[in-house]
């Protein structure tokens, strides 16, 4: 009889073990719980929700026409079982289907905590004596889920080859 409850005890144990990182359980110095029991609401006054993905995104810099520039969403913390999708708008000087390949809402974040928008910059359509920069512009937009940071808003600008290199 001893022996199975030894037997019964280590298992207890070891599932024990490994729900600790499920369940984030970390000790503290005043005893009470690491966080509210799930009938209680966190922030009475409906503030942000402190277990919900922060969404920030950054432009990779300038493009060149006909050259691809990209802007990077990052989320964290990432979700380690499936991801989410980020609704986000474009704005701007430039047009999309004329300066460059349109984006499409809603991105999706996977479990690594970063998604890619590419822009692919269009040849220019214009005259080739005009040689004025053309910005894009990525915004989030609020959804489930999810949290806007800071920065919320990206900028890219388009430039023609001899903005770029200072042609005469």
């Amino acid at each position: 009889m001893k022996n199975r409850n030894t037997q019964l005890t280590a298992v207890l144990f070891v599932v024990a073990l490994a729900l600790v990182p499920i369940v984030q359980a970390t000790p503290r110095l005043d005893g009470g719980p690491t966080r509210p029991p799930a009938n209680e609401e966190p922030y009475p006054d409906g503030g942000p929700d402190p277990a919900a993905a922060v969404i920030t995104v950054h432009s990779t810099g300038d493009v060149t026409r006909g050259k691809t520039g990209s802007f990077v969403l990052n989320m964290k913390p990432a979700l380690m079982l499936g991801g989410m999708y980020v609704n986000f708008k474009v704005s701007g000087t430039a047009i999309q289907g004329v300066d460059y390949v349109a984006l499409v809402s809603p991105a999706f974040i996977g479990h690594s905590g970063y998604a890619v928008l590419l822009v692919k910059a269009l040849p220019n359509p214009r005259a080739a004596s005009n040689r004025q920069g053309f910005s894009v512009v990525v915004t989030l937009e609020d959804g489930p889920g999810y949290t806007l940071g800071r920065p919320s808003s990206a900028t890219m600008w388009i430039q023609s080859e001899c903005v770029s290199l200072n042609c005469q």
